[in-house]
């Protein structure tokens, strides 16, 4: 087997840039996780909120793997009803239990050769937590009925939303499972923390939307993008993809300006209240972490108040424009340069 491709060379036959576009810190160092795991074949646990793409990093490391000529099956577990689980997994044989009326291969089974993405494990009860254990440690698959196992190659990659470790803590998942399930831990930011991309994901978006409707121009005007950049976005890429879709429609012209935005994004544009002072407690704090923090918050408003302008974010802060770029990278934030028009020097 020849060297496998690297991440920017390769023209993945899915959405990977609904998760993995950007020039945040955050999202360099996922890309160049991704490119590193992809052809070690080892298990992996990715961990982010609802929305953040963890479905889309799996297809990326399955893209970048040997096995990408090979099935990629995605499974939500907490989609499929407890009493299906096992069998839609597993598979079963003929009268193995009422329905039954034939044999059946498993999803498992189906995955053989390439990968399985194991959505929300999670949700996955106990008895099927001990089967996929097995299949893990022996790579032997035993339908429902069966009296019989089945040998089967298979990578899987599992993801959850929630702390699997406090999960394993509070006794509704498997320590050792766990364990065998993070050989490489990642960890997907949410948007929030990452908020220098949102421009870059809005223009990403809004490319799309172009592309599928030839002959109409879309674009987004600069205060409507400072209350995109200033929201939280719970519901992370998902749900700024499905807002910048829901804008393009409800837009009469060619720009998309506020007077369309829902209010909680039209609030979140809106002047916030002055940070609440710090007491030092009985437990002492960190105060390195603490001025990083007040620093990354004041560089984001600064940004926001120039419009993305670096140079005049600089002057807000009274600060020189190098020790200002120095400043964003350290804080990780960084200015997009669909937002730097006009910027001086």
């Amino acid at each position: 087997m020849g060297p496998q491709p690297k991440f920017a060379e390769t023209e993945a036959p899915f959405a990977v840039e609904r998760a993995l576009v950007g020039e945040h810190p955050a999202i360099v160092k996922l890309r160049a996780l991704i490119e590193r795991v992809a052809p070690a074949e080892v298990t992996v646990l990715i961990t982010g909120e609802s929305g953040t793409g963890k479905e889309v990093v799996a297809h990326a490391i399955h893209t970048l793997s040997p096995r990408c000529n090979q099935p990629f099956v995605p499974v939500n577990c907490a989609a499929i009803p407890h009493d299906l689980l096992e069998s839609e997994m597993f598979g079963h044989e003929r009268g193995a239990f009422t329905g039954a009326a034939g044999s059946r291969h498993g999803l498992l089974t189906t995955a053989d050769r390439g990968t399985i993405f194991l959505d929300e494990i999670g949700e996955m009860p106990g008895a099927l937590q001990a089967k996929l254990l097995r299949v893990l440690e022996d790579g032997v698959v035993r339908p429902v009925g069966a009296d019989r196992a089945t040998r089967v190659n298979v990578r899987v990659i599992a993801a959850s939303n929630v702390d699997l470790a406090d999960a394993v803590a509070k006794g509704r998942f498997r320590e050792d499972l766990f364990y065998r399930l993070q050989v490489v831990p990642i960890v997907i930011a949410p948007v929030r923390e990452r908020r220098s991309d949102i421009p870059l994901l809005t223009e990403h978006f809004l490319e799309r939307i172009r592309d599928r409707t030839p002959g109409r121009e879309i674009a987004i005007s600069r205060e409507a993008m400072v209350a995109m950049w200033s929201y939280d976005w719970p519901g992370n890429v998902r749900e700024l993809e499905n807002m910048v879709e829901r804008l393009a429609i409800m837009s009469e012209g060619s720009i998309i300006d506020t007077s369309i935005l829902p209010e909680n994004l039209a609030a979140s544009a809106r002047p916030a209240s002055p940070p609440i002072a710090v007491k030092l407690k009985e437990g002492g704090l960190n105060l390195n972490d603490l001025v990083r923090e007040l620093e990354g918050r004041l560089i984001n408003d600064a940004l926001k108040q120039a419009g993305g302008n670096k140079q005049a974010a600089a002057r807000l802060l009274g600060l020189k424009r190098t020790t200002f770029s120095a400043k964003l990278r350290r804080c990780g934030v960084i200015a997009p340069a669909s937002l730097d028009e006009g910027e001086e020097g």
